[in-house]
């Protein structure tokens, strides 16, 4: 009996620890990120007004876009990842490419489709709305991540004495 309450207690813990890492949920890589971005609405024949600034947030593999739901009511909107891969720019650092669509039909047969491309950092794309499947608006986007390009260390600008008149004397 006592053999059974010892394996017990070593047994449980163990078990538990395994279910643990099993269950670790994994998020995609646009998990809680987020990007200031630049609606411009498109129409035919006509210049692109002016873009109107917005923040497009990721979470849980839904969007989520403060003019588009100021506008139309467009909530949390799935999104599903196409393409993702690696590649090796000039500088030869690793560059991580993304090609997502999201897309969404409303209560009133409204259909929203956005089809965007993010790039590290960069994001670029279209949204398309249509209606009864009839093409309705039509805006481009682009942006950057909030935070940005992380920041490259500073070279010293000039060693101390060099291009100064402070060892020199005064006339």
């Amino acid at each position: 009996m006592n053999l059974k309450k010892i394996s017990l207690f070593v047994l449980f813990p163990v078990v538990c620890l395994m279910l643990a890492f099993v269950s670790k949920k994994e998020y995609d890589p646009l998990h809680k990120r987020k990007f200031n971005i630049n609606i411009s609405e498109v129409k035919e024949g006509s210049a692109p007004r002016k873009p109107v600034a917005d923040v497009l947030e990721f979470k849980d593999g839904k969007l989520f876009s403060d003019y588009l739901y100021d506008k139309m009511q467009y909530k949390w909107i799935k999104y599903r990842i196409n393409k993702d891969s690696t590649f090796m720019d000039e500088t030869d650092t690793e560059v991580r490419y993304l090609e997502v669509e999201a897309s969404t039909t409303d209560e009133k047969d409204q259909t929203l489709i956005m089809n965007f491309k993010v790039q590290e950092w960069d994001i670029e794309g279209t949204i398309k709305i249509t209606k009864n499947d009839k093409p309705k608006k039509f805006f481009d986007f682009v942006g950057r991540e909030k935070g940005g390009k992380p920041k490259k260390e500073k070279k010293e600008a000039k060693k101390e004495g060099e291009g100064s008149n402070s060892g020199g004397t005064v006339k």
